[in-house]
């Protein structure tokens, strides 16, 4: 019997999760986009930063079910530190809980279930 689990030996598999995290494809009026993009090129130093902060907005609001101009209207007023901050809390919550954004402190384990560990 066949797994659906089995990984395309022919595709990298750093390329297949790569691809798949950003194999997204939504319909956004174009007046929101414009106000959301508008916003982040003030905010960014690049046009493609704020290009892809724009997406990530729209790709946040879709998984979250707020609308777009809710989340803009909640971050409109923040400065980087605080717009960084949140951003990275809403992606962390697209990703894999394995690698979370904006997390610099690192944990460290109990003593007594670490010395348990045989190596």
């Amino acid at each position: 019997m066949a797994s659906v689990n089995n990984p395309n030996p022919s595709i990298d598999l750093t390329v297949r999760v790569f691809d798949s995290f950003n194999q997204f494809e939504f319909n956004v009026p174009a007046n929101e986009y414009d106000v959301v993009f508008s916003f982040f090129k003030t905010k960014m130093s690049t046009e493609e930063a704020a290009r892809s902060f724009a997406t990530t907005l729209f790709r946040i609001s879709v998984n979250n079910n707020i609308p777009v101009v809710d989340l803009l209207d909640q971050i409109r007023n923040m400065n980087q530190m605080d717009l960084t901050v949140t951003m990275a809390y809403y992606l962390n919550g697209l990703r894999s809980p394995t690698t979370l954004l904006g997390v610099s402190q690192i944990l460290l384990p109990n003593y007594y279930a670490a010395r348990n560990v045989v190596q």
